[in-house]
C-alpha cells in the first residue's frame, strides 16, 4: 500500500532523478517541487531533457534512480490499476495536440470521457463537452474536424480534451511551438485561465521566454541535466551565469 503524503501542498516532488539512454545522460540529479495551484515553467534548449522529465511524471518512461512522487505516490512503485487511476488526475497537453483526424471535435472530447467515466447520460456528456469547449472559446467548432481548424484552435481543443476529466495537474509540452506570436499570447492567456478556473497545478515545458514570463509563477532552468537555477522569471534571468544569459539573448526578449 502506497500512502499519501500527509499535510503537504506539494503535488509533485522530484528528488535526485537520473535518466540515461545508453551513453546519453539526459537527467543528472534533478530536484523539483510543484505546489498546489502553482504554474512551474521548465525552461531549456531542445534536447535538454524537458520532455523526458514529464514523461517520467506520467510513467511513460521510468527513471534510472531517484524519486518521482505525484499526489503523494511514488510513480515507479504503482501497479497498473494505481497508475491508471493516477493518470486520470493528470492532463497531458501534447505538443502536436494529439487529436484524432477522423473524429469531429465533439467526438474527440467525448472519447476520453465515455472511456473513463461510467453511466453518463447523453445530456451529461453534451453538457461537459460544451462546457470545456466554451472554456477554451471554441464552442462553435463542435462539429468540425481537426483539419478544418488552425494550429492555435487545435491546441485549444487539445487542452479542452485534457480538461474534460477535471485533472488536478496539467502538463503542457511546448504549448506555443509552431504558433504565430498573436496565437502564442492567446495560448498563454488560456493556460492562466485554466489555472484560475479549474484550480490546476501545472508544469509547462517550453523554450519560449514569452510563454515562461507570462505563465510561470516559478521558472526552473534545466541545463546539463539538472536545474541550474529556480525562482521567479526575474530572479532566474538576473543571473550573471553565462549559459543563462546566452539563453535569454537567444530568445530576443526586449
Amino acid at each position: 500500500m502506497i500512502e499519501e503524503n500527509p499535510g503537504t501542498d506539494t503535488v509533485i516532488r522530484i528528488r535526485d532523478l537520473y535518466k540515461s539512454f545508453s551513453d546519453l545522460h539526459v537527467l543528472r540529479g534533478v530536484n523539483l517541487d510543484v505546489n498546489r495551484g502553482e504554474n512551474v515553467v521548465v525552461l531549456g534548449r531542445s534536447g535538454t531533457g524537458k520532455s523526458v522529465l514529464i514523461k517520467i511524471i506520467v510513467a511513460l518512461l521510468t527513471q534510472d534512480r531517484g524519486e518521482c512522487n505525484v499526489l503523494g505516490r511514488e510513480v515507479s512503485a504503482l501497479n497498473e490499476k494505481e497508475l491508471r487511476d493516477l493518470r486520470l488526475k493528470i492532463g497531458f497537453s501534447f505538443q502536436n495536440s494529439a487529436l484524432y483526424d477522423s473524429m469531429t471535435v465533439r467526438e474527440n472530447l467525448e472519447f476520453p470521457l465515455v472511456r473513463n467515466v461510467a453511466n453518463l447520460t447523453r445530456a451529461e456528456i453534451d453538457e461537459q463537452v460544451e462546457s470545456v469547449l466554451d472554456a477554451v472559446g471554441l464552442l462553435q467548432t463542435i462539429n468540425q474536424v481537426p483539419s478544418e481548424l488552425s494550429g492555435g484552435q487545435r491546441k485549444r481543443i487539445g487542452i479542452a480534451r485534457t480538461l474534460i476529466l477535471k485533472p488536478e495537474i496539467m502538463l503542457y509540452d511546448e504549448p506555443t511551438a509552431g504558433l504565430d506570436p498573436i496565437t502564442c499570447l492567446e495560448i498563454n492567456e488560456l493556460i492562466n485561465e485554466v489555472k484560475e478556473k479549474y484550480h490546476t497545478s501545472s508544469i509547462i515545458i517550453t523554450h519560449d521566454l514569452t510563454c515562461a514570463r507570462s505563465t510561470g509563477d516559478r521558472v526552473a532552468m534545466l541545463l546539463d541535466g539538472h536545474f541550474l537555477k529556480q525562482g521567479t522569471f526575474e530572479e532566474v534571468f538576473e543571473s550573471d551565469e553565462p549559459r543563462i544569459k546566452s539563453f535569454y539573448d537567444y530568445n530576443f526578449i526586449q
